[in-house]
């Protein structure tokens, strides 16, 4: 039995102790990240799907097991098979292709990871930068409810507080950080 006030997240089918609140932008940023699953090109899912096998235990033990065999068999270390790359030329030939491919299919799929952690952290501060906004508003009317009733308040603070936060001025000063370290 769920809990009162317990809402279901679409996708999961488990009912959780959220409000609905909770739940609907849960539910909002899986449908988001759905959606930008599905719009993603093959090739965007070719190389993640590469990428993610290459950092795998299976990916390790599949190389452990040819490149081993290649050089046991090279070695001459089974009797009756001939040794095809002695000087293992061929093997160091194909060991450096294989790496310049994965090397750049993880690229791309850091590329694509990093232009989605952009985008949050765009999101992030435009929902801060609201937040900032929705609380100086707060603040104004917290301050005109309490001169109203009597209630003494410290002036300087509450103005400072009071006082919008300009997002340009904030970016240019870390910028101007940034450049004299």
């Amino acid at each position: 039995m769920a809990a009162p006030g317990a809402t279901t997240v679409r996708g999961t089918g488990r009912v959780r102790p959220f409000s609905r609140v909770l739940a609907r932008n849960i539910n909002t940023l899986l449908a988001a990240r759905r959606e930008s699953e599905r719009r993603r090109a093959g090739q965007d899912r070719l190389a993640d799907a590469i990428t993610r096998f290459t950092g795998s235990m299976p990916f390790v033990l599949l190389h452990a097991l040819l490149f081993g065999g290649w050089i046991v068999w090279n070695m001459g270390w089974i009797r009756g098979l001939p040794a095809f790359d002695p000087t293992f030329v061929i093997l160091a030939m194909a060991a450096s292709v294989e790496a310049i491919f994965l090397s750049t299919f993880v690229l791309i799929s850091q590329n694509r990871m990093q232009a989605a952690a952009e985008k949050r952290a765009e999101l992030d501060l435009q929902i801060s930068l609201l937040a900032e906004h929705e609380v100086t508003k707060l603040m104004e009317l917290l301050d005109r409810v309490a001169r109203k009733l009597g209630v003494p308040v410290d002036d300087a603070e509450i103005a400072e507080v009071e006082r919008d936060v300009d997002p340009g001025a904030v970016l240019e000063a870390l910028e101007e950080e940034s450049a004299a370290t």
